[in-house]
Formats: C-alpha cells, sequence, structure tokens
C-alpha cells in the first residue's frame, strides 16, 4: 500500500456515519487569533468527551483555510513523528503571539506607517523572510498527501491568472499538486502588498517536472473557502468516490459545517465614495492605516461565499447545518491585517473570547449584516457542535467492518476499513441536522 493510500486519520469515512464534516478558516493576517481562540474551545470540549489527545483532525472529513487560515490548517493536520498533528489547537494562540511580532514587524515610530507606505510603492511591505523560514522549519518535507484528514487550501496562480486549489481529494488525478505544506502554505499567504510572491516546482521521484506554480494569496479568489471545501466534497460525490457511497450530491442534510472568520469592521464604516472617488493608485494602496484595495477583496470574497452558501441551506431546509461564528463589529487598530503589538494581538485575543460569549449569528441576506440569531451563544452551539462530532465519530466506529474486524494499539483504530476497496453495506443514516437554536440545550 502506497503512502498516498494509507489510512491518515482515526476518523472512517463518511459512508459509514450520518454526515460529512467541514471545518473552514478565512484568511486575515494577525486576526487569525480570533479563530485560532474559536478551535482551542472547540477542541477542548472535543477532549471533555473523547480524552486529553483528541484533536480536530480526528473529527472532520476535511479542514479548509485560506492565508493566514491556511496555515493554521496545515497545523492542524500534519503529522508529528507519532503521526498525531502536529500542533494541539490550544497551542495556536500562543503560536501568533510570539511570532507575529517578527513575521509583521511593528515600529512605534510615528513615522512608521509612512516608511511602509513608501516602501510599498516599490515592493512588499514585508520580506517575508522570517515567515518562510519559520514555515519551512515547522513544516519540513511534509507534503500534501500526508496530511492526517484532508485538506483544501486555495492560492491563486499569477503566471495562469486562475485560482489553484491544493485539495487532498485532486492528488489522484493531478499528482502535480502535491506540494511541501510549506510551500503550499507560503502561497496561500503571499497578500499583494504585504509578502513576496512566492513561485516553486514539484516533481516525480524521478525527477521529472510535474507542476510549476506562481502563487499570490488565495484571499484573492477565496478568503472564505467554506464553499471552496463544499465542492471538492461535492465533485467526489458527484465521481462516484466509494468514500461517500450512497450519499448523494444534493443532500445538504449531511453536511455539517463550521466556518469560521476573522473579523470584519463592517460597522466602522471606514471608506466613502467621496473621500475614494479621488484615490489613484496611491490611495488603493495605503489610506486610512490600511490597504483599502487589500481590504475590499477580500471582505467581498468572505461575505459572498457566506451569502450563497446561508441561502442554498436555507432554501434546502438544511439552515442549521451551517454555523458561521465571525464578528463584523471590529474597529480600529484589532481591524488591521498586520498590526503586531503586544496589545493588538492580546486584544485579538479578548476579541475570539468575547465572541464566543455572544449569540450565535447569521448574515441578514439583505443588509449583509450579521444579526443574533435567538439567545443561543457561540459557546453553546459549539458545546452542541462538540457532541455531534464526537457521536459522528463513534458511530462511522461501529459501523466500520474495518474497526469492528480490527484491533484498537495505544488508542488508535488499525486495520482501517476506511479505504477498502468494497461497498459498504447500507446504512439506516438518517439525515443529522444541526438541532434547532430554539431547542438548543448543553446539558
Amino acid at each position: 500500500m502506497s503512502s498516498m493510500e494509507s489510512p491518515r486519520s482515526p476518523l472512517q469515512r463518511p459512508a459509514y456515519g450520518n454526515l460529512i464534516t467541514i471545518l473552514s478558516i478565512d484568511g486575515g493576517g494577525v486576526r487569525g487569533i480570533i479563530p485560532s481562540v474559536i478551535l482551542s474551545f472547540l477542541e477542548t470540549e472535543l477532549q471533555k468527551l473523547d480524552g486529553e489527545s483528541a484533536r480536530l483532525a480526528d473529527y472532520f472529513d476535511v479542514i479548509s483555510g485560506t492565508s493566514t487560515g491556511g496555515l493554521v490548517t496545515a497545523m492542524l493536520t500534519a503529522p508529528d513523528e507519532d503521526n498525531r498533528p502536529l500542533f494541539a489547537a490550544r497551542d495556536i494562540t500562543d503560536f501568533y503571539l510570539e511570532h507575529c511580532p517578527s513575521i509583521f514587524p511593528h515600529d512605534d515610530n510615528p513615522l512608521g506607517h509612512a516608511t511602509k507606505v513608501i516602501k510599498a510603492l516599490s515592493g512588499p511591505k514585508y520580506d517575508g523572510v522570517y515567515l518562510h523560514e519559520l514555515i519551512q522549519e515547522l513544516l519540513g518535507n511534509t507534503q500534501l498527501h500526508e496530511t492526517l484528514t484532508n485538506v483544501v487550501i486555495p492560492t491563486f496562480d499569477i503566471k495562469h491568472m486562475q485560482p489553484t486549489i491544493f485539495s487532498s481529494y485532486q492528488l489522484k488525478k493531478n499528482p502535480g499538486l502535491d506540494a511541501l505544506l510549506s510551500d503550499i502554505c507560503i502561497g496561500t499567504s503571499a497578500a499583494p502588498t504585504y509578502l513576496p510572491s512566492h513561485s516553486f516546482e514539484t516533481e516525480d521521484s524521478e525527477g521529472n517536472l510535474l507542476g510549476e506554480f506562481n502563487l499570490i494569496d488565495g484571499g484573492v479568489a477565496a478568503n472564505n473557502p467554506t464553499l471552496v471545501a463544499i465542492s471538492e466534497v461535492t465533485q467526489e460525490i458527484t465521481k462516484g468516490s466509494m468514500d461517500f457511497f450512497p450519499i448523494k450530491p444534493t443532500e445538504y442534510g449531511r453536511f455539517l459545517v463550521l466556518s469560521l472568520g476573522t473579523g470584519s469592521p463592517k460597522f466602522e464604516e471606514k471608506f466613502d465614495a467621496a473621500t475614494s472617488s479621488s484615490w489613484g493608485v496611491f490611495g488603493w494602496l495605503a489610506s486610512s492605516g490600511s490597504t483599502p484595495l487589500i481590504d475590499v477583496f477580500t471582505q467581498s470574497s468572505s461575505d459572498m461565499v457566506d451569502y450563497h452558501i446561508s441561502t442554498v441551506f436555507q432554501a434546502l431546509h438544511s439552515g442549521e447545518n451551517y454555523l458561521r461564528v465571525q464578528d463584523d463589529t471590529l474597529s480600529g487598530d484589532v481591524a488591521s491585517m498586520d498590526l503586531s503589538s503586544r496589545k493588538n494581538l492580546e486584544d485579538l485575543v479578548q476579541v475570539g473570547e468575547e465572541l464566543l460569549k455572544k449569540p450565535v449569528a447569521k448574515v441578514n441576506l439583505g443588509t449583509g449584516i450579521y444579526e443574533p440569531y435567538h439567545c443561543t451563544s457561540n459557546e453553546e452551539a459549539l458545546i452542541r457542535f462538540a457532541k455531534i462530532l464526537s457521536k459522528e465519530k463513534n458511530t462511522r466506529e461501529l459501523r466500520s467492518p474495518g474497526v469492528n474486524n480490527g484491533q484498537k494499539m495505544n488508542g488508535h483504530i488499525t486495520n482501517n476499513g476506511a479505504f477498502s476497496k468494497e461497498k459498504p453495506a447500507l446504512t439506516n443514516a438518517i439525515p443529522h441536522s444541526f438541532p434547532d437554536l430554539h431547542q438548543l440545550k448543553t446539558g
């Protein structure tokens, strides 16, 4: 059995369960701290149910991330020497606090911002050296096929002027995508004006060229990669993948989706037409202490995805299967993508902690504003979400012949049946939607 076919995660394939579980993490630079707090809370709840060794990669069929979310995705799914996730979710916040000041050096000099603006006219604000070395040291020679669950990381190839999606599901038909995770993460994080573009090649075992990539930040195509992840899964179902038999592509009641934003400044009303109408290149690249052009396309990308998914899930009466955790009330320094002062980073941690206490919100399809959905908090919703994930994992193990006929060693499943070629027996799977938030109980 090749490494491409070997089991990568204790989670059995969706065919043996009731749900397809998806985790998605937006891009947003230093604001990646916000979803890191949410992820830590969710993983802690899973550990309460299934033990301290529980990790998010054990529960999600696919984890997707763009830009800073792509790096978090790699940290959650790359294997360590024991073939377990490289990072526990609780360690990611500390990772940001430790390394962001070196990735985005902050200058307290009042003229520091002006210096960066001038530099941005001739090159990226940051050289990326520290970030590149950090990611390469962190992920080493780990390739895409080695992740512990399926991953989907969007980037954009400026040579071919089209999105490039690094997806575990695409490796069989396109082995050229089996790049180093470090290269993928550097590519998806290469935000124009902030960090340099990234180029690399992939080769087969004999040194033959398989792929050539010239990448910038995936946020220009899919800052919110939730829809990309759903599309990758839907393609697998449509192709008749045995991992999903007998699930049908339109069974959105079988999708359980957690989408994490990195915050947005919608209520701040930073820009207006009267001001921006006089902007040239300089104005769109540097105004109001940020980069308006980047802010606009990343925010619009995230909102359009949320708008589309909310519409589809609601139309198919599966609205409760989609949980978006996002704060659109950011203002001032915490709305910045690259302000790495100690105070701002700690303030972002607080934003994440306060977001847990806020009521679950859904986007108003008319205004685009997130509005509270009854009185259930994000914290309560995530506690319930953890219970559903745990139940789904256990259901798959009970139904999987590979688990029932195999043995457990050191607490991990062996003889994993998730990759057997026979069709699984039809289950009595009942579409399992996220409970109505009217009746949500945490007890």
